[in-house]
């Protein structure tokens, strides 16, 4: 009887050590606990996309331009894609300089997502070139600061153009390639906005809960192949130029202010961790700090309290927005 207490209670402490384990893992994370655990013991981007063809969309700066730096390095053959072609030979010239890769590893292809009657000459392009495509990252768009009642209705078909169905349209012509190999990787950078709602982006979360909807059901579709990967990157608040460039009340407003970013996080760092999320074909990795990863598993396991905490916080967001302040949470969740 005694040996069985003593048992239990070596059972018991274990597992409670283990779940202290886990929790301080978490407190510490700047990721979901599934890429944090890919990351340590999982495939490394090193070994997994040397050699292979990458194509990533808004390379000209931000998220994309940190990734195409990242991939050059590791000697992934590159097309890169945005409007601005200048900033795109710019990135180029870069990755040349800090990577083993020749002038033709590097394609630089204009690219307007809103326009997609060009997406399959693109594709074909890419194709051309290079022979194949091993991975598409959708990485193209654009945020949103502004309040509903505010906005005019175009702002709102500008941002599902852009970020939904300017994505989906890209996808849709590599996929038939990857179908065809029957093997590929369909990347792409959603938001943690994707997972939750927030004051003064409507238009973005709603446009980031498509792709999320879209990708979770064509993942559904892709079962007769296995090799071919679906995978989405919830960022929150990352470093990048993307503030500056965000649809307001109507779209020929910009926004004056793009405040402090120094409390967000790297985005060299962003860029690693959604390197390992392609490397591992994690299905939906969250990429952030606290507390924005908390709040993320929160809407997740708890959206009631995530609904009060929102309302809260939405309040004191939507008061600094009118008097014109653009102050740390006003842009964290981009």
């Amino acid at each position: 009887m005694a040996w069985g207490c003593a048992l239990c209670l070596a059972l018991a402490g274990g597992a409670l050590l283990a779940l202290l384990v886990q929790l301080l893992r978490w407190l510490r994370a700047d990721g979901d606990l599934t890429l944090l655990w890919a990351e340590r013991w999982g495939k490394k981007p090193e070994h997994e996309l040397r050699g292979k063809v990458v194509w990533v969309t808004g390379a000209s700066s931000g998220i994309g331009e940190e990734l195409a730096y990242q991939l050059a390095k590791l000697g992934a053959l590159l097309a890169i894609s945005a409007r601005r072609e200048d900033e795109l030979q710019r990135v180029k010239k870069k990755c040349l300089q800090i990577s083993s890769l020749s002038e033709s590893d590097i394609l630089v292809l204009r690219l307007d997502l809103t326009d997609r009657s060009t997406h399959e000459a693109a594709t074909n392009s890419v194709l051309k070139h290079f022979g194949k495509i091993d991975v598409l990252v959708n990485n193209g768009g654009r945020s949103q600061r502004s309040l509903f009642v505010d906005t005019n209705l175009d702002v709102y078909n500008a941002i599902i153009e852009l970020n939904y169905l300017g994505t989906i349209s890209l996808t849709k012509y590599v996929l038939n390639h990857m179908i065809q190999r029957k093997k590929g990787k369909i990347v792409t950078v959603s938001s943690v906005m994707g997972i939750m709602g927030a004051p003064l982006a409507t238009g973005y979360c709603a446009s980031k809960h498509a792709l999320q909807g879209f990708f979770n059901s064509l993942r559904t579709e892709l079962t007769d192949y296995p090799e071919i990967s679906v995978i989405q990157i919830c960022p929150g608040p990352v470093q990048s130029q993307i503030i500056q460039n965000v649809f307001t009340e109507n779209l020929a407003k910009s926004l004056e202010n793009s405040g402090d970013q120094s409390h967000k996080m790297p985005t060299d760092r962003c860029a690693r961790l959604t390197l390992v999320s392609v490397a591992n074909d994690v299905k939906e990795a969250w990429i952030s700090d606290h507390p924005y990863l908390a709040v993320c598993y929160l809407w997740q396991y708890a959206p009631t309290w995530a609904w009060w905490l929102m309302n809260r916080m939405g309040k004191k967001r939507i008061q600094n927005f009118k008097s014109g302040i653009i102050y740390a949470a006003d842009d964290t969740l981009d």
